[in-house]
């Protein structure tokens, strides 16, 4: 998959995509969609999607609390895994936020990238200050020559499937329903950092990872699946996760630890996706260690009990 980040220093295989536009932050079910019906508005022609980075909410609110479901890199991940041949990431900066409906489609999708077709969602709102919306946006295919085609919204079970609703289970600890607006578990994805070895004292070594930039999930303990993406442990595990800032040891910045069933060896570097299946409890502070341990062992039970469907 090429990435390209400018419209205006372009090469020649850049030209032609049928494309998908938007934020993509989850790469959930409704984008999904967007992008197959990308595939099928333009037979032959390469698929791409475009997005912006940073997100356009963080350009304009940068002390915004975290939102983002996923990173760039793992959300370019996840299209390249849907068959994206194109990921057009602009950088979203002052003179891309300033250009007016009509720029945009002029500069960007015409004569930037010689796009053959474009695909949004029904709520598309596009140029400076959201002016440009998908009626104008097909005005302007008709007048520049490109195709668009509009998507429906997606819903499933009655729920609009959106990044909010996602946000939404995830805060509530329903890691099961946000699965069923994504087509696939959530999923936190970094590199292993160094800890205080606390786990390790405790007889529960685990790989820590900051989540910082990304939506917090309900703090607490789950049951997780993980994937060991590199390094001498690449493959696939089960484990409990703790989320949030471990009130037991006066932590305050919260980031995830993960620990691996079965598992001995060294992750620390790696990169690991810890997908969030059940959410078992909420963090607690415990009166000693012997308790803390106690609970410990009873998590992982009752993880292992649920994960041996998965």
């Amino acid at each position: 998959m090429r990435i390209v980040h400018d419209y205006q220093y372009t090469r020649p295989e850049d030209q032609g995509a049928s494309v998908a536009i938007g934020n993509f932050d989850g790469v959930h079910l409704g984008h999904q969609a967007v992008i197959d019906l990308a595939r099928r508005s333009a037979p032959g022609a390469p698929l791409g999607v475009m997005t912006f980075e940073p997100h356009p909410r963080e350009y304009f609110a940068p002390d915004s609390a975290p939102f983002r479901l996923m990173s760039a890199e793992t959300r370019a991940a996840r299209l390249e895994k849907l068959g994206v041949e194109r990921l057009y990431q602009l950088n979203f900066n002052t003179v891309l936020a300033s250009l007016t409906p009509r720029d945009f489609a002029d500069r960007v999708i015409r004569k930037g990238f010689g796009l053959v077709n474009v695909v949004v969602g029904a709520d598309f709102c596009f140029g400076k200050g959201r002016a440009g919306n998908v009626e104008s946006l097909q005005a302007f295919g008709e007048e520049m020559g490109f195709g668009v085609t509009v998507a429906d919204l997606l819903e499933t079970g009655g729920v609009q499937v959106s990044s909010t609703a996602i946000r939404d289970a995830l805060s509530e600890g329903r890691p099961s329903d946000a699965a069923a607006l994504l087509g696939h578990w959530h999923r936190i994805e970094g590199k292993v950092v160094g800890g205080e070895q606390r786990g390790r004292e405790l007889g529960y070594p685990t790989a820590n990872m900051s989540i910082d930039g990304l939506h917090p999930p309900r703090f607490g303990v789950y049951a997780v699946l993980v994937d060991v993406r590199d390094g001498p442990h690449k493959g696939s595990y089960r484990g409990a996760a703790s989320i949030g800032v471990r009130p037991m040891f006066n932590g305050e910045v919260p980031n995830i630890e993960t620990y691996l069933f079965d598992f001995t060896g060294d992750l620390y570097g790696a990169t690991l996706s810890v997908g969030l299946v059940e959410y078992l409890r909420p963090e607690l502070k415990f009166d000693g260690l012997e308790a803390l341990i106690t609970q410990m062992d009873a998590d992982c039970l009752k993880a292992r009990e649920i994960l041996a469907a998965e």
